[in-house]
């Protein structure tokens, strides 16, 4: 099982497709699940600890709005961790939004830099059902090859 890096980082759609396909999606939505549901948050309206903003400096300068650094706290470690990634081009904010364009730069970018490009899967969100057989067989075809690569 590889750990396949999502975005949009919201996505259920290809959290539910990765996990379908035996991988671990990475996703924001399972961050912020284990913050709100972690005894260490103690302001519940903003669920971070004292520790989370300085994660989100490793990946961005301090001049960089909060809004970033603090979006990168929870992809940045992600990025780290994963072996492969799915990335979809012009998805609709329906698709999974992140909330912030630069952020979506700056992550597509950290993913592009960490992994080889054979371990990247880029599509364009499909706008016909030819398209999202395509899609699905893309994805479908991406994460048997990073199995039988894990497997090697």
């Amino acid at each position: 099982m590889a750990n396949i890096f999502i975005y949009p980082t919201t996505s259920f759609i290809l959290f539910d497709l990765v996990n379908r396909f035996g991988h671990k999606p990475l996703t924001v939505t399972t961050q912020i699940r284990d913050l709100v549901t972690n005894l260490s948050v103690d302001s519940p309206p903003l669920n971070i600890t004292q520790e989370d903003p300085k994660k989100g400096l490793k990946y961005a300068a301090i001049e960089v709005p909060a809004g970033i650094r603090g979006r990168m706290s929870l992809i940045g470690p992600l990025i780290e961790i994963s072996d492969a990634a799915i990335i979809v081009q012009n998805a609709p904010a329906n698709f999974g939004c992140s909330g912030c364009n630069r952020t979506n730069e700056l992550s597509k970018f950290l993913i592009r830099s960490k992994l080889e490009k054979k371990y990247i899967l880029e599509i364009k969100y499909p706008e016909t059902k030819e398209q999202a057989e395509f899609f699905v067989n893309s994805i479908f075809n991406f994460l048997n090859n990073i199995k039988n690569e894990m497997n090697k």
